[in-house]
């Protein structure tokens, strides 16, 4: 069990959701999918890999452990209220935790927290597939949603356990690199080889990302572009 002692409470769980993958028809064909997830009551078990009831359909892109839990913030889902004139209800987002009282895209890539007994490690930002635009019964959603800049976070499991409804999110370790997750999505948008070298530069940037990182400044170096 973590001892979050000493810590410092940074937000909360307000929804844990799950969902295995469904079949559903979009465009007259169909389409596999886990991003419909039901808000749960009670403690939830959480494994190396996911939580208990979840799952990914395609883990060539989805799940696996850079992307074992997704985080978005209640506040972005009142802004998208707004914005979208309806109503949306927790885990619309596909994601498994709906946090309260952290501006996710200012979290810090490779922090960590303690949420009940489990450590988890901010590894990345989300980059939406169409899928999204599935859920939200929309193809052109996905275009929306980057604009919008509003991508929840992804998250390591660090220590197994469980979590539920109304735990604190505890800071435990923050790092002083600055690479923050808005920073991380506005590196993948730019591919500018300046830029996209930070993402070489921290250790707890998903290897995936830092493959994409390399290809960029192989093709950089190939197109005559400065690396200095």
């Amino acid at each position: 069990m973590l001892d979050d002692r000493g810590t410092t409470p940074i937000g909360r769980v307000v929804s844990v959701n799950v969902g295995e993958p469904r079949r559903v028809e979009w465009s007259g064909k169909f389409v596999e999918t886990a991003i419909w997830k039901r808000a749960t009551d009670g403690r939830v078990p959480v494994g190396h890999d996911n939580l208990a009831g979840d799952a990914q359909a395609d883990l060539r892109v989805h799940g696996g452990p850079d992307k074992a839990v997704y985080a978005y913030a209640s506040e972005d889902y009142r802004w998208w209220e707004r914005e979208l004139v309806r109503t949306l209800e927790p885990g619309t987002f596909g994601e498994n935790l709906t946090t309260e009282g952290i501006d996710l895209s200012q979290v810090v890539i490779g922090e960590r927290w303690a949420v009940g007994t489990v450590e988890l490690e901010v590894a990345q930002t989300r980059q939406p597939c169409f899928k999204l635009g599935i859920r939200m019964g929309d193809s052109g959603f996905v275009r929306q949603f980057n604009s919008a800049r509003r991508f929840g976070v992804y998250l390591r499991i660090n220590e197994t356990g469980e979590l539920g409804v109304g735990d604190e999110i505890h800071l435990v370790t923050r790092p002083t690199h600055g690479l923050t997750a808005a920073a991380f999505a506005d590196v993948i948008d730019s591919g500018e080889p300046d830029e996209v070298r930070r993402l070489l530069e921290v250790d707890a940037v998903p290897e995936g990302m830092k493959a994409w990182a390399r290809r960029q400044l192989d093709r950089s170096g190939r197109s005559g572009r400065s690396e200095h």
